[in-house]
């Protein structure tokens, strides 16, 4: 009876399965073979090669993808940062308005997007809110200008990708036993202990999630840094599509697209080393 509930299931759950090999995992092998191809300038096939790949073996591409990385750390940081402290108040505090909260949490994925990169533009232009307010009190005394820059980017990416940090954490903190914090205080612990020792080692999980959640969409971006920072910044995703749209470099976008995905599939393993590492020692600690 177990076995036929699980074929079952297994039934039910095939159609996704087929949907990600058809249409994730064979254009990602096709994108693959397409990074050996060469053609000469009039678009006629050579053969296969290795050079598209050898030839984003430098510095240069090294510095790109080390640049892109950084970004998508800085704002998977922050937006861990901002996330816990929303989440937990939400979960615990907000009580009878948390639904609420949580509707304007993920009421700008309703909204297109470049819906909200052309607002972001009536905030930071140099005749916007953010120019007023500061010139209002007195903290800058000529409009600065935001755009094209990577403060700019950072700030448009988090507030893309705050979401994806929010609703892990929130359903962790939202199914945490609060008897554990009350038995915490009558042990005598105070509220940094509490949450150093109770609170967060156990909602660390779901912190990781929404890390990782943040981290790999953000590394793969290109439209907040086309808009937001121009030409002059230049990451993974702004050089994959300028080579796959060009007229003769679709191949070597292919490659370099490939050869950032392994770079991030490395960075991943060795950042999942580094957070096993730090809950080992949360461990021993607690």
């Amino acid at each position: 009876m177990q076995k036929k509930v699980a074929d079952w299931f297994f039934f039910l759950g095939s159609p996704a399965f087929i949907w990600q090999i058809l249409f994730f995992y064979l254009p990602i092998a096709l994108l693959f073979c397409s990074g050996f191809f060469l053609y000469d300038e009039y678009g006629t096939f050579l053969g296969l090669t290795f050079s598209n790949f050898v030839s984003f073996l430098t510095l240069t591409s090294l510095s790109i993808l080390s640049k892109t990385l950084f970004i998508s750390i800085l704002t998977a940081l922050i937006c861990a940062c901002l996330a816990y402290p929303l989440a937990y108040f939400i979960a615990f505090t907000a009580k009878k308005y948390r639904y609420v909260l949580l509707f304007f949490v993920i009421v700008p994925f309703w909204t297109n997007f470049l819906l909200h990169v052309y607002a972001w533009f009536f905030i930071l232009e140099p005749g916007g809110i953010l120019n007023d307010i500061l010139l209002s009190l007195g903290l800058i005394s000529h409009p600065i200008h935001f755009f094209n820059s990577i403060f700019s980017i950072v700030l448009m990416m988090v507030y893309m990708y705050l979401p994806f940090m929010v609703l892990p954490l929130y359903s962790a903190l939202e199914r945490f036993q609060k008897e554990c914090i009350e038995a915490s205080y009558d042990l005598g612990a105070g509220w940094l202990q509490t949450f150093s020792r109770v609170v967060f080692p156990i909602t660390l999980p779901s912190l990781k999630a929404g890390f990782f959640l943040v981290l790999i969409p953000s590394f793969g971006e290109f439209i907040i840094p086309e808009l937001m920072g121009g030409d002059k910044y230049y990451f993974a995703g702004n050089v994959i599509t300028q080579l796959i749209l060009g007229d003769q470099t679709g191949q070597l976008g292919a490659a370099f697209a490939v050869v950032s995905i392994l770079f991030l599939l490395l960075s991943l393993l060795l950042l999942m080393k580094c957070f096993d590492w730090f809950s080992k020692k949360l461990d021993r600690r607690t």
